[in-house]
C-alpha cells in the first residue's frame, strides 16, 4: 500500500485553488517593485484627525519596495519621537509633525514633497 500525501490546509496548495481571471499572476510570477529615485517621488504630507481629536501626519504617494517604505517610516518616526506605521505606500506618524517631516524628506532628496490638504 502506498501512502498519499494529504494537505492540511489551502496554504499547503499555495493558497490558490481556482480562479477564472486569465490575467492573474501568482505571487512568485509578479514583477518586483523597483525603487524610484527620491527626486522623482511625488510625496504629499497630510494632517488627519481621528477619534477623540488625535492627530496623525500622513505621507502619501511613496512608490517603491516595502522594505524602503518601512525604512523611511522608521527614520521619520525616530526623528519625530513618535509611533506610527507604514503600508500601501502611506506612512503614518502619530501627532502633528508636518513641518519636521517635510524638512526631513527634503533633506533625504525627496525634492517634490509638499504639504497638502487644508
Amino acid at each position: 500500500m502506498s501512502k498519499q500525501k494529504q494537505f492540511g490546509s489551502f496554504s499547503d496548495l499555495g493558497g490558490l485553488v481556482f480562479s477564472t481571471n486569465l490575467d492573474m499572476k501568482l505571487e512568485e510570477d509578479r514583477d518586483p517593485v523597483s525603487a524610484m529615485a527620491p527626486e522623482k517621488q511625488n510625496l504629499r504630507i497630510w494632517l488627519e484627525r481621528g477619534k477623540g481629536g488625535k492627530e496623525s501626519t500622513l505621507v502619501k504617494g511613496f512608490e517603491g519596495p516595502d522594505e524602503e517604505l518601512e525604512a523611511l517610516a522608521k527614520l521619520l518616526k525616530n526623528k519625530c519621537a513618535a509611533g506610527g506605521n507604514a503600508k500601501d505606500g502611506i506612512i503614518i506618524v502619530q501627532g502633528d509633525h508636518r513641518d519636521k517631516v517635510l524638512k526631513l524628506l527634503l533633506e533625504k532628496g525627496f525634492k517634490q514633497t509638499k504639504k497638502a490638504g487644508g
